[in-house]
């Protein structure tokens, strides 16, 4: 089943949560690490194309992922939920979304502040704005990492939501986004 129904999610919104996940934590873990890259490491100028490629491609699944929500419904939300459950997790699903976009946009402005373009995988080169304000690649980078940690510290409560719904709750939360049919 490809689209969402009343009880569940389908497998294209499975499929962009998941991936999402994957590279959002993948693309922390490799930001981490290289920004203590020296220039004679032999990752210096892998780790960084391959970082921002990745983070390109996120761009496209993240605004495809919320084109999807807005034109197809999500599944309501259980009868057990409380009123402040629903409300958190509307409000972290937004959350997430914006961060994710101010990540991306920001990482976009710190690469292309010196009007080169952003190669992905050396498949196509998305073009430089050039640059808007001074000292933008320092400004946009300061953003696009408190917005990093912010993301993971979120996606990490978001991480325990849905633990404690299967795991102390009893319900069905995680299992509609794992897996297609749930009892």
């Amino acid at each position: 089943m490809l689209l969402n129904t009343k009880k569940s999610y389908g497998l294209v919104a499975i499929f962009f949560h998941w991936l999402s996940a994957l590279a959002v934590i993948g693309l922390f873990a490799v930001g981490f690490w290289m920004v203590d890259l020296t220039y004679y490491s032999e990752w210096y100028k892998t780790a960084p194309h391959l970082h921002k490629s990745v983070g390109l491609i996120l761009l496209l699944l993240t605004l495809s992922r919320i084109l999807w929500r807005i034109f197809t419904p999500n599944p309501t939300s259980l009868a057990s939920h409380k009123r402040w459950e629903r409300s958190a997790g509307h409000m972290t699903h937004r959350v997430l979304y914006l961060l994710l976009l101010v990540i991306m946009v920001s990482g976009f402005l710190i690469s292309t502040a010196d009007d080169r373009g952003i190669w992905v995988f050396n498949w196509f080169e998305i073009p430089s704005l050039g640059a808007f304000i001074e000292d933008q690649a320092d400004i946009a980078g300061m953003i696009h990492q408190y917005a990093a940690y912010s993301l993971i510290g979120l996606v990490l409560i978001h991480a325990l939501g849905a633990l404690k719904h299967h795991f102390i709750d009893k319900d069905s939360t995680l299992l509609r986004i794992i897996k297609i049919k749930h009892d």
